[in-house]
């Protein structure tokens, strides 16, 4: 089960689900609130939460949740608010506690982006709901409580890693790759290796 970032949509997992397609394993990527075929619709984590659990209970079997930078928040606070729902939890581009400084850094440069620059008028209310929804939100409160196995997959660019060793620390066992020269985006920048990874999780997953 594939969940994207703010702004993009299902579109995003191409290359990855043809991947588990051609070994045989059932995917699905889904569109947001406020994303893809919801456009229409305004991003809360409510109903990201209720998105994510309409895909899970879609599945035959308990699924490995994959969730993108926004995506992977919400993957994150639905795997601890449903206990045995789930698989494991791969989350990519989300290792940093959005609050504090990176939140308000992150509000001053969207105002900028849209007030000086006048770009994403159309679509930046997402992004303005998205800070709304995570205001507050400890990923590092939840990880802790997960009852499946958990990775971590960051690009080594990626600014939203700032926290992966506290995330670490927060949950052990947990396991990180960073991939070498990928930014944010990891599953398009290096789809081979995101992929080996996504296949490792799942080979590990199905042998267990």
């Amino acid at each position: 089960m594939l969940v994207h970032g703010t702004r993009t949509s299902s579109a995003i997992w191409g290359r990855q689900v043809d991947a588990l397609h051609r070994r045989g394993h059932e995917t699905r990527a889904i569109d947001l609130p406020g994303h893809g075929e919801r456009s229409g619709e305004r991003f809360s984590m409510a109903g990201a939460d209720a998105a994510i659990g309409d895909a899970v209970a879609s599945c035959s079997t308990p699924p490995l949740l994959v969730g993108l930078s926004l995506g992977g928040y919400a993957s994150l606070a639905y795997a601890r608010t449903h206990p045995g729902a789930l698989a494991g939890v791969l989350l990519a581009g989300c290792s940093t506690e959005i609050k504090g400084k990176p939140l308000s850094t992150y509000r001053r440069a969207s105002s900028y982006v849209v007030g000086r620059l006048g770009l994403g008028r159309g679509s930046w209310h997402v992004v303005e709901d998205m800070l709304r929804a995570l205001d507050g939100y400890s990923p590092l409160t939840d990880l802790p409580g997960l009852d499946v196995p958990v990775w971590l997959v960051n690009g080594a660019r990626d600014p939203l890693r700032l926290d992966e060793r506290r995330y670490l620390e927060a949950r052990p066992g947990t396991r990180l790759t960073v991939v070498p020269r990928a930014g944010h985006d990891v599953n398009s920048h290096a789809p081979v290796a995101f992929n080996r990874v996504l296949l490792d999780a799942l080979h590990e997953l199905r042998a267990a």
